[in-house]
């Protein structure tokens, strides 16, 4: 793993040196995802916004219900974290699907436990479910545990896991373009100089992703300084970034010491935010990965640091984990790999009066509902349902 990480690096650094200007010649950030999420087997993408071989597209075009959805499914959600605004909103979007379709949902919390996570899989492998879904597991925690559930017959689809076997499709946001655009919009602002910070933790399959990008901006950048790096997940990652950072703040008292914070996860963000605003430090803005519905306040605060967002809808992403599932429960060809676009959301550019999460979509090219992994008789299914 660590091998195919650098080989990436250094590809997207060769990729990037060849570039002399510093800021008009930085590479186009779609261009940037297509090189870095190349050695993933995607190999297209499609105008919803997801990519992958065929983009979760079904492979039988037929209206009529399946014959294997006919009776409802029982669905299990074996997650590694719940908490959060982001969580809570990607875990309604999985109720939501699961719902329309007439399924039942049962979700499994680890709390942050991969011992628990593989316990909780052994569980509901034992309660013969249709189908799992898997959200921020590892394959080492879990694929002897995922083995044995795709051998009793039941599919399974991974978020944000690093479970490449035979048989379970991933999906994710495609760490490595959330990362690059928000990354590029720091250092153009910066004009390519300056000291920042940046929240980042371990671990996790979408952290060690955006971290490749980091390093690539490292080599890129070399007059960004990054001076301080921290971060963890904790039972209120919010709160306890917030002593963190206010002890940042501590050691660069004065104005101009630091131009930036750059956050890899909206918990971070939501800890940032109000240790500034207690500093009263409008010196420093913010840059970051993650918006969801309870975070849109405070990107449109009057005075707010935020900056600039690349961001998915966490709500698409649990619908289309669902969507993916069925799919393979219907017995269609699914893609190993499916990673949703996301969208740089500046401030700049959204009105002064409060918007509702819906309303982005005009004010933000291309962000909106998926019809990723959306098949002809999902309608009839949903229609059905209804009834």
């Amino acid at each position: 793993m660590k091998k195919w990480v650098s080989l990436i690096l250094v590809v997207i650094v060769l990729g990037l040196s060849a570039c002399t200007n510093e800021q008009n010649s930085f590479p186009d950030p779609q261009k940037s995802s297509q090189e870095t999420t190349s050695a993933s087997a995607n190999d297209g993408k499609t105008a919803n916004g997801a990519t992958g071989q065929n983009a979760g597209q079904a492979s039988v075009q037929s209206a009529d219900i399946p014959e294997k959805l006919k009776k409802p499914l029982n669905i299990a959600l074996v997650t590694r974290i719940t908490s959060g605004a982001f969580f809570a909103q990607y875990n309604q979007g999985v109720k939501d699907q699961v719902e329309a379709f007439g399924g039942k949902l049962k979700i499994y919390d680890s709390n942050n436990d991969l011992a628990k996570m593989a316990s909780n899989v052994e569980a509901a492998i034992n309660e013969k479910v249709d189908a799992i879904l898997v959200n921020n597991g590892t394959a080492q925690a879990l694929a002897p545990v995922v083995q044995k559930a795709l051998a009793a017959g039941i599919q399974v689809v991974a978020y944000d896991s690093d479970l490449n076997l035979p048989g379970v499709t991933s999906i994710d946001q495609d760490d490595y373009l959330l990362a690059w655009q928000s990354l590029k919009k720091l250092a153009t602002d910066l004009n390519g100089k300056g000291n920042i910070a940046v929240l980042w933790v371990a671990g996790y399959l979408p952290m060690e992703r955006r971290e490749v990008m980091i390093e690539a901006f490292q080599k890129r950048y070399p007059n960004i300084k990054i001076v301080s790096r921290f971060g963890s997940v904790t039972s209120n990652t919010a709160l306890d970034t917030q002593a963190q950072v206010e002890a940042l703040l501590k050691k660069y008292p004065e104005q101009g010491q630091l131009q930036a914070i750059y956050t890899t996860w909206n918990e971070f963000t939501r800890g940032v935010l109000p240790a500034l605003e207690q500093a009263k430090r409008t010196d420093i803005k913010v840059y970051g990965i993650d918006l969801t519905e309870e975070d849109l306040p405070l990107f449109q605060k009057e005075g707010s640091p935020w900056v600039a967002a690349s961001a998915t809808n966490p709500t698409d992403i649990g619908q289309i984990h669902v969507r993916l599932v069925y799919q393979k429960v219907a017995g269609e060809t699914v893609p190993d790999n499916v990673s949703i676009e996301p969208h740089l959301i500046l401030q700049a550019n959204l009105p002064k009066e409060k918007i509702a999460f819906s309303d982005l979509s005009k004010y933000v090219p291309g962000w909106g509902s998926s019809d990723a992994a959306r098949s002809p008789w999902m309608d009839t299914l949903a229609k059905g349902v209804g009834k």
